[in-house]
């Protein structure tokens, strides 16, 4: 059962590592925007290309503009924050219960 559970903590500490990246990268975007970015920079191309998407499914169900702020990175940081502790806890969790 250890080999199991030596999974689960390693897919679960992955997660959390790439939760916390993606977080950061939502961080940064939501930064750049109070600048005007040059558009062709490949590192302003990158981080549009990479929260957009996420940003388009979250407009589909909830109105995020609110008198001019778009409150979209505050509910993707959320969901994420929401993910770590439920998600990733839950799976460190289950791996420790899994060893004994």
């Amino acid at each position: 059962m250890f080999i199991i559970a030596n999974f689960i903590e390693a897919v679960a500490r992955i997660l959390d590592i790439a939760l916390t990246v993606y977080m950061w990268i939502v961080i940064i975007s939501a930064l750049i925007t109070w600048i005007n970015p040059d558009p062709y920079n490949p590192i302003v191309r990158f981080l549009r290309g990479a929260t957009e998407p996420v940003y388009r499914k979250i407009r589909k169900f909830i109105p995020t503009y609110f008198g001019g702020i778009d409150i979209a990175p505050l509910v993707v940081i959320a969901v994420i924050i929401f993910l770590q502790y439920f998600l990733v806890n839950s799976l460190h969790e289950l791996a420790v219960r899994l060893r004994y």
